[in-house]
């Protein structure tokens, strides 16, 4: 019984990572009506991951990783911030219907798609912070005071709760992608464009602020 405490907790945990709507869920959202829904998936995954990562760090008590990160937090967001600009920038111009020539390059592309959201999302220092909290709220069952048995079932259960809400939004999501047109395909990639920039350019204002 212990046990599956620990998946569900692990579950809410990727959940309350991945739901509310950040740079990711537009990004897979705005893939998955250009690009169908296993590209959004593929999307979703690299976060799901990458959440899973920083879950590992605080469940299986990796201190001095949490303490690197935060050693390296303000080269970290600059590197977050300037990839959502450039994220945000390439999304913006994309022209409306690439949609065949994406799906032909097959594995490839859906690789790259799952190792740029995987990447958006380890260069969020604030990942960490919201997994040390969430961790804290279960009374230390999945960190210091449990076995690296029961922190492996957490993680688990955060990879498969962020990896049922991608698979979830996407599925949903894919049931439009064909009905999507040109004119309404330009306008997904402009406002998924621009936002996912703003989101970058607000990181990279709060480092300037910081820093004056």
């Amino acid at each position: 019984m212990i046990y599956f405490y620990l998946v569900m907790s692990g579950v809410v945990m990727g959940l309350v990572a991945a739901v509310p709507i950040g740079p990711v869920n537009l990004i897979c959202i705005r893939r998955s009506f250009a690009f169908g829904p296993l590209n959004g998936f593929m999307s979703g995954l690299g976060a799901a991951l990458g959440d899973g990562v920083f879950a590992a760090i605080m469940g299986f008590g990796l201190t001095w990783v949490a303490h690197l990160i935060q050693g390296y937090e303000t080269i970290i967001e600059l590197i977050g911030g300037a990839m959502l600009v450039w994220f945000g920038w390439r999304t913006f111009i994309a022209p409306p219907m690439i949609r065949c020539m994406e799906e032909r390059e097959g594995a490839t592309n859906l690789l790259r798609a799952m190792v740029s959201t995987f990447a958006l999302t380890i260069t969020n220092p604030v990942t960490l912070v919201s997994f040390t909290a969430m961790f804290a709220g279960l009374g230390g069952l999945a960190g210091g005071a449990g076995s690296y048995v029961d922190a492996g079932f957490v993680v688990a259960g955060v990879v498969g709760g962020s990896t049922g809400w991608w698979l979830a939004l996407t599925t949903v999501i894919g049931l439009f992608h064909t009905r999507i047109d040109e004119a309404a395909m330009k306008r997904i990639n402009r406002g998924s464009g621009l936002l996912v920039a703003t989101f970058g350019l607000v990181v990279l204002v709060h480092l300037a602020i910081k820093f004056t």
